[in-house]
């Protein structure tokens, strides 16, 4: 028989040393990470030193996440195996921060999936070798400046290093009454025409369809969804286990929770073509667990490691966006700018978005597989300390069991659209299969 056993989290942006603390409900996380055949995380940090190469993007994810490269053996201190690299700040620090990142792993002999030099390089799944196993990963992101999406290498031209991505189309479904107002405020305001697509149309660069059920529609880029899911039909061949993650910050309109209808579909698909887990994460918040064929399917497992507010430096842009002076600030001035900042008009993003519990909050999911389906799924509540002050806050403990209860029944919550019944007992969720 099969057998397999599985830790998976969400984003560690990590930028301080975990390996010199010792308490006791962190030792017990780390017993439960390093008990497993495999562990996995989604490094969301360049590693360098700000060499020659390392220039900062004119777009980034928010922070610009750079640490020390030394900080890799913390995460394998920890317990960590395998990892994704595809996330919105692969490319903070443009293609010198991504080669450096890589050339790090690669030092220590790392697996890692979802960026590389080329397209072809970047959907390849990476593998770990384990005794009850090959597992194999493959990384994806929906969410990230367009600069940063790998290309495809030609016979006559190089490929574009960067990310695997996972694009997808959106729309605004409408009435029909609706779209004929639009078309008549088109005509008021004189607008240039447009060719239309005959099931469509299109208003000030955004597309609608007629329908019975207004809202925002989202579908997975059919070119980037067919070959993601050839690179788990591969896998699958390969390997015994196969893992895919999505960084993902889409959610459905005015409810973030919920993950976007893109998500969904690919995720299914991802189960459907041979994946055993699929891991997402870049909400930064929790979202829903499904069970699908006898596989569980994360939409977000939130932060693991959540130190955006103790990167060492940061670049003028970043100092700009908060209208302080770029260039004789100092960055801790610009980390309370941001945590202060209020809603910019047209700049929703200067509004900085830590000041709300749900970032500081998360499940671990232990999962054991036999014959390729789940026979169990534990969840562990996990908090990150969010009233310490900025040097100690970030950090993941196992919440004490007053807490553990009520971030359990966050998760249990989220989880029941999809069907999922979480039985919580002694401090753990445990999912009903």
């Amino acid at each position: 028989m099969k057998e397999f056993s599985l830790v998976a989290t969400g984003d560690s942006l990590i930028t301080l040393k975990q390996s010199v603390h010792s308490e006791p409900q962190y030792m017990r996380l780390l017993t439960l990470i390093r008990g497993v055949d495999c562990a996995f995380t989604n490094l969301e940090m360049n590693l360098h030193d700000y060499g020659p190469t390392c220039y900062p993007a004119a777009e980034c994810g928010g922070t610009y996440t750079r640490a020390e490269p030394s900080i890799l053996e913390d995460l394998l201190w920890m317990g960590f195996d395998i990892f994704s690299t595809a996330n919105n700040h692969s490319l903070d620090y443009m293609y010198g921060g991504l080669f450096s990142t890589i050339e790090h792993l690669k030092k220590l002999d790392v697996p890692y999936a979802g960026t590389g030099k080329n397209l072809a390089e970047a959907r390849a799944p990476c593998y770990h070798s384990t005794s009850n196993g090959r597992v194999a990963l493959i990384s994806a992101c929906s969410t990230f400046a367009n600069f940063g999406r790998a290309g495809h290498q030609r016979r006559d031209m190089k490929g574009r290093p960067g990310l695997n991505p996972l694009r997808y189309l959106s729309w605004f479904e409408a009435k029909p009454e609706t779209i004929e107002k639009l078309k008549q405020v088109e005509k008021e305001l004189n607008l240039p025409d447009v060719v239309q697509e005959e099931d469509s149309y299109y208003f000030n660069r955004t597309k609608f369809r007629a329908g019975d059920n207004p809202g925002m529609r989202t579908q997975a880029h059919p070119g980037d969804m067919k070959e993601n899911l050839d690179s788990i039909r591969d896998a699958a061949k390969q390997a015994d286990w196969v893992l895919f993650t999505l960084h993902a910050h889409e959610g459905l309109l005015r409810d973030s929770e919920q993950p976007a209808e893109f998500i969904e579909e690919f995720a299914r698909a991802a189960i459907d073509e041979g994946a055993h887990c699929f891991i997402g994460h870049g909400h930064h918040a929790m979202r829903g667990i499904e069970i699908r064929d006898g596989k569980p399917i994360f939409y977000s497992l939130g932060n693991f490691i959540f130190q955006n507010e103790t990167p060492y430096k940061m670049p003028a842009d970043f100092y700009e966006r908060y209208k302080l002076d770029p260039y004789s600030g100092v960055v801790s001035d610009a980390y309370d700018a941001r945590q202060q900042a209020k809603p910019t008009p047209g700049y929703p993003e200067h509004k900085w978005f830590t000041d709300d519990e749900k970032y500081w909050i998360s499940v671990m999911p232990r999962m054991e597989f036999k014959d390729d389906e789940l026979a169990s799924l534990e969840l562990y509540p996990v908090e990150l300390g969010m009233k310490k002050l900025r040097s100690q806050r970030g950090r993941p403990m196992l919440a004490d069991p007053d807490y553990g209860k009520k971030i359990l029944g966050i998760i249990k919550k989220l989880s029941k659209p999809y069907g999922t019944e979480i039985k919580i007992k002694d401090n753990v969720g445990s999912v009903q299969l």
